[in-house]
């Protein structure tokens, strides 16, 4: 029988990575080139059909270099991250399986690690996890054995040292590409940049942003970042999204964790005629504006629920252009 990796275009796991990288992948060498790269976000479905996750991934594979697959966002309980990420390296689509600690313990992690990237996962995002109480079953139980600082040394460890915190050896260490998340829009704002430091010197290669929707403050952010050198020691993956309406911005701003959005934006939603397509535009701007700023590798798009806008919102806003549309092996 054929190895089933190949069959999707995956080079074997004892391959040693191109000169400079640390993994296969598709997002870290478009990233390495100089070209700005697209990652787009795929909402887990609560199902038990793969056909589900294909039909969210197909927007997203013709524009975006890799698709994150969430790990249970907002603690609600979905189709798992590293179930998804095994249909989507199935299919030929270039996933970013992300972690959350607040589920499970280290070796736990650690073997998930090791599992994700036997099945062709070659990129990860660590992240520390929205707590129970903000999800639909607050009497869960939480682990938080990680927080993401120690989930990123632990996977550079194992890939980098070729061991487990326990300091027992990998036979076949885990090429993968590693981020982490910021969120440049949220106080004490002086303190993000030296938090984004501590993220980098524990191993990030690429940071995921949450959601820009004020570009003055995420200038002020870059800006700093530039001033402390540290555009020159991780790709800043900036994230954007389309609002669907200024009644939906508003209970973003007051039910999710982490999201600023201006008071001027939900009010030009408020007089639009159509909220929908108003949000679009938005969306469509704030990635040309985030295009042009000094020190951004590329952006990530979340349209929660919404993946059938990405493909159009990417294209319309010509952030890729002279970058040759892709077909990936997963459409049909």
């Amino acid at each position: 029988m054929s190895d089933p990796l190949n069959i999707v275009g995956q080079m074997p796991p004892d391959a040693p990575p191109p000169e400079g990288h640390v993994s296969h992948s598709r997002l870290e060498r478009v990233l390495r080139s100089g070209r700005f790269a697209v990652t787009a976000e795929l909402n887990p479905p609560d199902s038990a059909d793969p056909a589900d996750v294909y039909e969210a991934a197909q927007p997203l594979g013709e524009v975006a270099d890799a698709i994150n697959a969430t790990d249970a966002s907002g603690a609600n309980c979905h189709m798992s991250s590293i179930g998804i990420c095994a249909l989507l390296t199935r299919a030929g689509y270039s996933p970013v399986y992300q972690i959350s600690c607040r589920d499970r313990n280290r070796i736990a992690i650690q073997g998930d690690v090791l599992g994700a990237a036997a099945l062709g996962v070659q990129n990860v995002l660590c992240l520390t996890g929205d707590g129970v109480g903000v999800g639909d079953q607050p009497g869960a139980k939480p682990v938080f054995d990680f927080d993401s600082m120690t989930l990123i040394r632990t996977i550079r460890t194992m890939r980098d040292d070729g061991a487990f915190l326990s300091g027992r050896k990998i036979t076949s260490r885990p090429k993968l590409f590693i981020g982490a998340a910021e969120n440049p829009c949220i106080p004490p704002y002086e303190w993000r940049p030296n938090r984004l430091a501590k993220k980098i010197a524990a191993g990030a290669d690429f940071i995921q942003t949450n959601y820009i929707f004020d570009i003055p403050l995420f200038e002020t952010f870059m800006q700093r970042i530039r001033d402390e050198g540290l555009d020159e020691k991780v790709f800043l993956i900036a994230g954007v999204g389309p609002l669907a309406s200024a009644r939906a911005a508003r209970w973003m701003r007051s039910n999710v964790p982490g999201i600023h959005i201006p008071d001027p934006v939900i009010e030009r939603l408020e007089k639009a005629e159509k909220p929908s397509e108003e949000g679009k535009r938005i969306c469509i701007e704030l990635l040309q504006q985030v295009r042009q700023i000094k020190g951004v590798s590329g952006v990530h798009l979340m349209a929660y629920r919404r993946e059938h806008l990405v493909s159009s919102i990417i294209e319309e806003s010509g952030i890729l252009a002279g970058r040759r549309r892709k077909k990936m092996p997963g459409h049909r």
